[in-house]
């Protein structure tokens, strides 16, 4: 399997025709029936997505937004360095561990557009392009949370699709409200970041050994 950090990418800035218009639920879950799994477990993970967007399909239960209760879609950016040498990383402030950037898609069916603009507003770096081909799937849960307001979160799903994104060349980032801190790492500078198995997953996919 070809490195992510080789791939032969079709860059979209955020202004190209395919990340611009409105798009809906049938948009992500053409985006996700798309994806192509390098695995038996990235295919189960393609098939657990598309089935929970089929049962909530909206508009109460709309897979795409937030007050979906059983879970609703994010997307993800596996965001590599000018060269494909480092991934950079976040360490989230509510979750307090390193991890990849990204957040809720809020009704954008255009998964890849919700990655670069995810990676935009977390990096603070300008000139970031995206692949709009998904490069992994990932369906975890959300432990419940009381919120500022005193209301109760349940816990509910996250299904995760993850684009390549990639840095200008000189690219400098900015920690927004959301991280501890930004970090760029490369293959053998990981040991003891304690990343969880979907974040070693991306590693691995990104500069080789998946």
């Amino acid at each position: 399997m070809t490195r992510l950090a080789d791939r032969d990418a079709r860059w979209l800035a955020e202004d190209a025709p395919e990340l611009l218009g409105d798009a809906g639920l049938d948009t992500a879950r053409a985006i996700v029936a798309g994806y192509e799994p390098h695995d038996a477990a990235q295919a189960a993970e393609k098939r657990r997505i598309l089935d929970f967007i089929d049962a909530h399909p909206g508009p109460e239960d709309d897979a795409l937004v937030r007050s979906c209760l059983d879970g609703h879609l994010t997307a993800a950016a596996v965001l590599l360095d000018a060269r494909g040498e480092r991934f950079l990383l976040t360490h989230h402030r509510k979750l307090d561990r390193w991890l990849q950037l990204g957040g809720h898609a809020d009704g954008d069916g255009n998964l890849a557009r919700v990655a670069l603009r995810e990676a935009v507003e977390e990096s603070g770096i300008a000139g970031l392009v995206v692949d709009p081909r998904p490069v992994d799937l990932d369906v975890h849960a959300i432990p419940a949370r009381t919120k500022r307001d005193g209301t109760v979160e349940p816990e509910h799903l996250h299904l995760d699709v993850r684009f390549l994104v990639r840095a200008p060349a000189g690219a400098t980032f900015t920690v927004s409200d959301e991280s501890h801190d930004l970090g760029w790492f490369g293959p053998d500078e990981v040991d003891g970041l304690d990343l969880d198995d979907s974040v070693a997953r991306l590693f691995r996919l990104a500069f080789g050994s998946e």
